[in-house]
């Protein structure tokens, strides 16, 4: 067996670091699948704009699906009236003529799980035990004390 020198444990380290640099790079989509996204972006209408000094501010939006005019609930603040935006809205909002929740175009609601956290921690947790299985077998036998 070839001795164990400063290079080929910096070299499994390398590897180790590229596998878990690899992984982070792929993102959440390596542990499972992300959610699918079934909402739709329209042209909306602010109505009734919300002050930003309100802790839970909620604008009102007028946007029109199928040829229909909806009004919608726009958690956010600071638009003018009659200010255009590009809200997203449920491919299947409820028909009962209420106003129905949107959210921003340019955002996108985060995922709760906790796959991503998971998914690194076993993986660098595998990547050191396979180093360290990988160093003692390259070490050999320990002497015994006599």
């Amino acid at each position: 067996m070839p001795p164990l020198t400063p290079k080929v444990l910096g070299a499994a380290v390398v590897t180790g670091l590229l596998v878990l640099l690899g992984a982070w790079w792929v993102g959440a989509s390596l542990f499972g699948p992300a959610p699918a996204d079934d909402h739709r972006v329209v042209e909306a209408t602010v109505t009734a704009p919300a002050e930003c000094s309100d802790a839970d501010a909620v604008e009102t939006v007028r946007f029109e699906i199928s040829g229909t005019a909806r009004e919608g609930m726009l958690s956010g603040c600071g638009h003018d009236q009659d200010e255009q935006v590009r809200v997203a809205v449920p491919r299947a909002p409820a028909d009962d003529g209420g106003p129905v929740e949107v959210r921003l175009a340019a955002t996108a609601p985060g995922t709760s799980d906790l796959r991503r956290p998971v998914g690194l921690m076993l993986l660098t947790l595998s990547c050191t035990a396979g180093g360290t299985y990988a160093y003692l077998l390259a070490r050999g036998p320990r002497l015994a004390l006599a």
